[in-house]
């Protein structure tokens, strides 16, 4: 590893915990009650839960009662399929998160065009022989930052009488509009270390009208609709996190990741996603002829911190299914993802793009030699 510290920059993997979310969790911890006792302390920890769904509501433009308070955004996938699947055919996305891709296994694919977008004339044709269904779609791909166009799926979904459940895990706390409801979504699931909060807490909203059943079982928390205690200092954190992003610098952050993609094209890397609108943070750069895996290691040596595709394999370099379906052929094989975090500071760039060129000229000449 450099002598000069490892940069991070793997946000979408877990953004770096906001000071205010850390102060959050620490006066939540001192609270100790549990939120569904109903002697003082069981009430103080209640108030700060509601206090909480409060506002995560008021962030994403629903009612506080449509918030389900999860253990991440895995969890509230996994409800969301399993709740509003039920009696209908699933469709998903191709470029999905594994949470989803899990969760609904059997489900019909909806192919993506070049830039990782669906095709709405494709949808609604799908659509229009499976009815009644559910669609899952993420607003922004965790590798790429693709954003779907979310409004559009929603008025293709009410024509044909579907519902639609967003993975907005990557654009929840990033600065753009959070109106996943308003636009006609059914469901919406968010993760708090996303977006600068704690590991360990996440969120199914809901539109107002739409009920589910838990699918964990247990008590009677969040209003029968998903058992167990919940982890108050966690969902204190993510609250908070997702308050405290209002501030989120897009533009600025964009810029660096703009001139990182520059560069790194000058370098003959690939740019997967470039045509579509994307998150302002994040960068999937293929690299023709050189494995992810050796990037990823040659990069970390240099004490640089990127990933390939999702961090939730278990460890493992895989092919990324998000590139195949996109259509890159071998370069699925050989993507890595660049994702700036909220406090990027403008060295980290530059130390990226020495590491970069020094990996790209080594792993080439290699190929060469």
């Amino acid at each position: 590893m450099s002598a000069e510290g490892m940069i991070y920059l793997d946000a979408n993997a877990t953004e770096p915990l906001r000071p205010r979310a850390r102060a959050a969790m620490l006066a939540a911890l001192e609270v100790g009650g549990n939120p569904s006792s109903v002697h003082g302390p069981g009430r103080a920890a209640r108030k700060l839960l509601e206090e909480a769904r409060d506002k995560v509501a008021a962030a994403l433009g629903a009612k506080p009662a449509g918030v389900v308070f999860c253990s991440g955004a895995t969890e509230a996938d996994a409800l969301a399929v399993a709740a509003l699947g039920k009696g209908r055919v699933v469709l998903a996305g191709a470029t999905e998160h594994d949470a989803v891709r899990a969760a609904a296994p059997q489900a019909l694919v909806v192919p993506v065009t070049a830039d990782g977008r669906f095709d709405p004339l494709m949808l609604d044709a799908m659509l229009s022989v499976t009815p009644p269904a559910l669609l899952c779609l993420m607003a922004a791909n965790n590798e790429t930052g693709a954003r779907h166009d979310i409004a559009m799926a929603a008025r293709i979904c009410r024509a044909r009488g579907a519902l639609l459940h967003v993975d907005a895990v990557q654009e929840a706390g990033r600065g753009l509009p959070r109106d996943w409801l308003g636009l006609g979504a059914d469901s919406v699931a968010v993760s708090g270390h996303k977006m600068g909060g704690p590991m360990g807490a996440g969120a199914l909203v809901l539109r107002a009208g739409l009920d589910i059943e838990a699918l964990q079982k247990g008590g009677g928390q969040e209003s029968g609709r998903r058992g167990g205690t919940q982890a108050l200092p966690a969902i204190a954190g993510m609250a908070a996190a997702l308050d405290d992003s209002e501030g989120y610098e897009t533009a600025r952050i964009a810029a660096l990741r703009d001139e990182m993609e520059r560069f790194c094209e000058g370098l003959g890397a690939v740019v997967a996603g470039q045509g579509a609108p994307r998150l302002a943070n994040t960068l999937s750069l293929i690299l023709p002829g050189v494995k992810a895996q050796s990037q990823l290691i040659m990069l970390d040596m240099a004490g640089i911190a990127v990933s390939a595709g999702s961090a939730c394999s278990s460890g493992k370099v895989a092919r990324s299914h998000v590139l195949d379906a996109m259509g890159f052929g071998e370069g699925a094989g050989q993507g890595i993802r660049v994702s700036l975090p909220w406090n990027v500071e403008a060295r980290a760039v530059a130390r990226f793009c020495a590491a970069y060129e020094a990996m790209a000229r080594r792993a080439l000449r290699g190929r060469a030699d």
